[in-house]
């Protein structure tokens, strides 16, 4: 994993705008119509061509594939792996109840969108079928990232973790909580593994670690969640078995909707758990209202050397461009509160589409707010290095 060695470089955390046609593509797909494959495939192929030339032009130095062929960061999954069915009865998270307005006017800006509180359930066994998707994912961002010039500093992956699979693919056959993570874990070491065998960095995504405190364990105390979160952890560390910690980055969030908020857990009580995930870079949000003031939580526990940090300077909810100069604030405020600007990599809170139809932000203005990342970047650079960036 490359770090920011004489400037900051610059990434994001995953999903990007999937574009009208291929996100109703794989909304149909999801839901089982037929579709024309060929066409879906033409479609994701024209999709991470175009997402790579618009990182490369916004000046993105760590790139992806923006996530174009799957219709959720983790609602894919059941389309590669057996033991799934019947839907999941997710709770909806306590401000959907307590803010009747909001939810109305939050669910009438997502008319249509992939599986989100009802996606299927594990009914069986889990048996991953094979990695052909994931090869075919694979091999196409190695081939169309090689077309980019000049080339990226680095391309990355994403796989979502044990524990969000976990919790929004809800257990009906495991004995046990920690038997159907370890089950997760042990079929999703297949997609970690492929991922860096190809040659990226795995990102894994895991909201759990911080969203489901107010989804499926709003009704525990924070010591009950703080233990549920350690299995998590345990279980991913698991599924991470031989791959090297520098080749892993971990993505914690409270949630990717524009909402309140205001029962969102404190990141005091999640850094001592999230150290021990065997990862070497840690992306999480600061660019939002409700959580800005968190680095403050990164002096009160110091990020281990071997980590680095990719803190959110672009919150991917608001249509605001940020100003490069918000941004490069937001970036020093991460710098000094870890004291190394060579472990702190640019970043967004969250991705821009988390799910196909499920985008708060419209396509040109993510590719605005990814220029304002490097223009910002290059802001604290200059500041940071005492010269005008590289």
């Amino acid at each position: 994993m490359h770090k920011s060695v004489d400037r900051i470089l610059t990434s994001h955390v995953g999903s990007l705008p999937r574009g009208d046609e291929l996100g109703d593509m794989l909304i149909e797909d999801e839901a089982g119509s037929s579709v024309d494959k060929k066409k879906l495939e033409e479609l994701i192929e024209g999709r991470v061509a175009h997402v790579l030339a618009k990182q490369r032009e916004a000046g993105v130095d760590i790139a992806n594939d923006g996530e174009q062929g799957r219709v959720g960061f983790q609602t894919y999954i059941p389309q590669r792996m057996s033991g799934f069915g019947g839907a999941s009865k997710r709770p909806y998270a306590k401000e959907f109840i307590e803010f009747p307005l909001f939810t109305k006017k939050m669910l009438s800006r997502i008319p249509r969108t992939g599986k989100v509180f009802d996606a299927p359930e594990a009914v069986g066994e889990l048996h991953y079928h094979d990695t052909t998707a994931i090869a075919v994912e694979t091999a196409r961002l190695k081939r169309l990232a090689a077309l980019v010039a000049p080339p990226f500093t680095e391309c990355f992956m994403t796989e979502p973790s044990p524990g969000i699979i976990a919790t929004t693919m809800l257990n009906a056959y495991y004995p046990t909580h920690e038997a159907y993570l370890d089950a997760i874990a042990r079929e999703m070491a297949h997609e970690y593994r492929a991922v860096v065998d190809a040659g990226f960095v795995l990102q894994i995504d895991a909201p759990d670690l911080a969203m489901e405190r107010v989804l499926l364990y709003q009704d525990k105390s924070d010591a009950e969640f703080v233990k549920i979160i350690e299995q998590h952890i345990a279980a991913l560390n698991k599924a991470l078995t031989g791959i090297p910690r520098d080749r892993v980055r971990l993505h914690v969030c409270w949630g990717n909707w524009e909402g309140p908020h205001v029962h969102d857990v404190a990141l005091d009580l999640l850094l001592p758990v999230l150290y021990q995930a065997h990862v070497g870079g840690l992306s999480i949000e600061f660019a939002n209202p409700r959580r800005q003031h968190e680095t403050a939580a990164l002096r009160r526990h110091r990020l281990p050397e071997h980590m680095v940090l990719l803190p959110g300077v672009i919150d991917p909810k608001s249509n605001f461009v940020e100003h490069p100069e918000v941004v490069a604030q937001r970036i020093e405020a991460a710098v000094g509160a870890i004291g190394d600007r060579e472990r702190v990599i640019a970043s967004c809170d969250c991705g821009f589409g988390t799910f196909a139809g499920w985008e708060w932000v419209t396509e040109d203005v993510v590719w605005a707010k990814l220029q304002t990342c490097r223009n910002g970047a290059d802001i604290a650079s200059a500041r940071l290095w005492g010269r005008q960036a590289a």
